[in-house]
């Protein structure tokens, strides 16, 4: 009797393959047509590891270290690495590593039991990380029963972990080890340590950095952290610690304990405090005249502009709110991109021209008509609408590109006081597994797009690379030039969306390009306890997304 046999459509064509290959040996035959490592493979729009082995007919296409996929296997591949190779030097009591935050393409992590390394110990790490690379060490993959999993971390020490599965629903968990080093991952992860060529380590803060490539996939990305934007990150990791939910398994515990009422209230105090600590220093800041918010999407800039004015007017000024966007220029005049459509994202697409003319003019007190742009008909038009900026009067400028002094290169700098918002996540899932803030803030939109464009979550996630590509463009690079940096994210939030973002995601064809990113964020929701919406606050940043904001947003 013949060998069975598969057929596995690859790049559009039809091969034949011994039932049972694994996905390696296709990653091997086709690595050299490839630029970057082959990591993972996608079979009938499922990620596969490399050490699966295929039993039916599909079709095959490749993930590499490039892709969004390949990208957080490799980085979490890595973060195993790094944990290993502490176990090996320092042993169980000192290796305990926490990974704090994602800055500049790189994790900052704290070691806790061993006090602030020094670059004799990292010289250490990154050798034993060496070495294992160029073992090739296998990556196994380990499933077991829930209890079993939280048996298994509470004698690692692993506390986080240990409160996480407590609420897991699934009755099974996937482990993974490296040279019987055991632990939980969120995500998949290569084969072997052969493929982890590619890091650094460098000293930052109290703790170091663990560096990765970007977009050259096989060279170290450079690690330039914006200052402000690691202290916002630490101080809201104050914030968390404060209220007691530093991690996914905390926050699930004061659900459960009904304590969120409690932390609903002290987390928009805490916000309400800072913003009237913001709206002092715009006031004591004499010359002032205009404040510039921007920040990526879905950061909640509309309500926090709000807020602010709010603030303000407490305190004698009258703040006006002004859309960059009705400085859009006319259809006809908006540059296009590389593939012939509008580029609404870059700076060109704003009248600039026009907007400094306007912006000097209110300075020097005079008054002038005030545009609204028509995106219906694509045109600027203009109702009646007046404005002269008195003694008191401040505009509140909100838009992408709020923070480029090419916008406003006519005004004053010290006219100007500048404000960079983005969500910013507070809470981790476990030790070693960060809470991605892009994610917090794809949810966000998916969720908001719904209710507000009709837009369906697939769109909403088949644009979002185009979305993150212009911010990393016209937003991020500006955000050291700020007076201040403003965190938007709630450590409660996640529970909330959930209850939102699950049926729109579930709505996603299991055949659609997108079902591969809606099953990843179905999966990273399902650690939530749900939390209801009616305690919400009219004025928190979250209603600009869920609906019933006192605000038109």
């Amino acid at each position: 009797m013949g060998e069975e046999k598969i057929i596995l459509t690859i790049n559009g064509e039809k091969k034949s393959y011994k039932k049972g290959i694994t996905c390696m040996e296709i990653a091997e035959e086709y690595q050299k047509s490839c630029k970057d490592d082959i990591l993972l493979l996608s079979v009938n729009n499922r990620l596969c590891e490399l050490h699966k082995t295929l039993t039916k007919d599909g079709e095959v296409s490749f993930v590499t270290a490039l892709d969004n996929a390949g990208k957080k296997a490799y980085r979490r591949s890595v973060t195993l690495l790094m944990q290993k190779a502490l176990y090996n030097l320092l042993g169980k009591e000192k290796s305990n590593v926490r990974i704090m935050h994602c800055i500049s393409q790189a994790y900052y992590c704290e070691l806790v039991n061993y006090g602030k390394p020094d670059d004799a110990l990292l010289a250490q790490v990154k050798e034993e990380m060496q070495r294992m690379v160029e073992e090739k060490l296998p990556i196994k993959k380990t499933s077991m029963s829930v209890d079993e999993a939280i048996e298994l971390f509470k004698t690692l020490g692993m506390t986080d972990k240990e409160r996480l599965f407590k609420y897991r629903r699934s009755s099974g968990v996937n482990v993974y080890s490296l040279d019987n080093y055991m632990d939980y991952f969120y995500g998949y992860m290569v084969a072997h340590t052969g493929y982890l060529k590619y890091f650094d380590l460098k000293l930052y803060d109290d703790g170091f950095v663990l560096m990765f490539p970007s977009h050259n996939t096989k060279e170290v990305a450079a690690f330039t952290p914006s200052v402000k934007h690691f202290d916002t990150l630490s101080c809201s990791r104050e914030w968390s610690q404060t209220l007691g939910v530093g991690t996914i398994g905390e926050l699930n515990d004061a659900i459960a304990n009904g304590r969120m009422n409690d932390i609903i209230m002290v987390q928009e105090a805490l916000m309400e405090q800072r913003i009237a600590q913001m709206a002092h220093q715009i006031a004591n800041a004499k010359d002032c005249k205009f404040v510039m918010i921007a920040g990526p999407s879905s950061s909640g800039k509309t309500t926090f502009s709000h807020r602010l004015s709010i603030q303000l007017s407490t305190l004698g000024l009258h703040p006006y709110p002004l859309a960059l966007d009705d400085y859009y220029q006319n259809r006809d005049k908006c540059p296009r991109d590389e593939n012939g459509n509008y580029d609404f994202e870059c700076l060109e697409a704003l009248d600039v021209e026009l907007f400094n003319k306007d912006m000097l003019a209110l300075l020097n007190g005079e008054t002038i008509d005030m545009p609204t742009f028509n995106f219906s008909t694509g045109r600027r038009e203009y109702k009646g609408k007046k404005l002269k900026l008195n003694e008191g009067d401040i505009l509140v400028i909100e838009g992408i590109h709020g923070l480029n002094d090419k916008l406003s290169y006519t005004l004053p700098t010290e006219s100007k006081f500048k404000i960079f918002i983005s969500a910013l996540t507070q809470v981790n899932v476990d030790e070693h597994n960060y809470l991605s803030t892009t994610d917090g803030r794809l949810l966000r939109r998916i969720v908001r797009d719904a209710r507000t464009r009709n837009t369906t979550a697939q769109e909403t996630i088949a644009m979002w690379k185009s979305v993150r590509n212009g911010e990393e463009k016209y937003i991020f690079p500006f955000q050291d030039s700020a007076n201040i940096m403003f965190n938007s994210g709630l450590v409660y939030e996640l529970a909330v969306l959930k209850t939102y973002a699950e049926p729109l995601l579930f709505g996603i064809d299991k055949n659609a390009p997108e079902y591969m990113e809606a099953k990843r964020l179905l999966k990273f929701l399902d650690y939530f306890l749900p939390v209801p919406a009616d305690k919400i606050a009219p004025n928190s940043i979250l209603r600009e997304f869920i609906g019933g904001s006192l605000f038109h947003a």
